[in-house]
């Protein structure tokens, strides 16, 4: 599940299926967007976790600071989250945004240095 938090607010949005294993808050403020997440980043979960990066996205649009990813939560991540990482990296970069890595569990650090992608993300961990 996740919900899509604006100044603070938090509204649930609706359950789907392959999201059991992950949550995702979306908080945007004056100073910019982050997106928290926690569980299993897997191809179950994959496609919430995208659906939610990308709306934080294209809700940034014109907006102030970075969009600030938090996966210190995160349990495990497998390649179908790393290729949803790289995507929405992609798409933010070509609408002018930076999206950075402010912080990442073990799980994650590991996935970016093995593939050598850690750098690709300003601020990484």
């Amino acid at each position: 599940m996740y919900s899509f938090a604006a100044s603070g607010l938090q509204t649930p949005a609706p359950s789907a299926i392959g999201e059991a294993d992950i949550a995702i808050t979306v908080t945007t403020t004056k100073c910019g967007t982050t997106v928290t997440v926690s569980g299993e980043i897997d191809f179950a979960s994959s496609a919430a976790l995208r659906k939610a990066l990308m709306a934080a996205v294209a809700a940034h649009d014109g907006g102030p600071g970075a969009i600030t990813l938090d996966l210190s939560r995160v349990t495990f991540c497998d390649c179908s989250g790393l290729n949803v990482l790289l995507t929405v990296r992609d798409v933010a970069r070509r609408e002018h945004h930076l999206l950075v890595i402010g912080a990442a569990g073990r799980p994650v650090r590991r996935l970016l240095e093995v593939t050598g992608t850690a750098g690709l993300f300003a601020g990484s961990p």
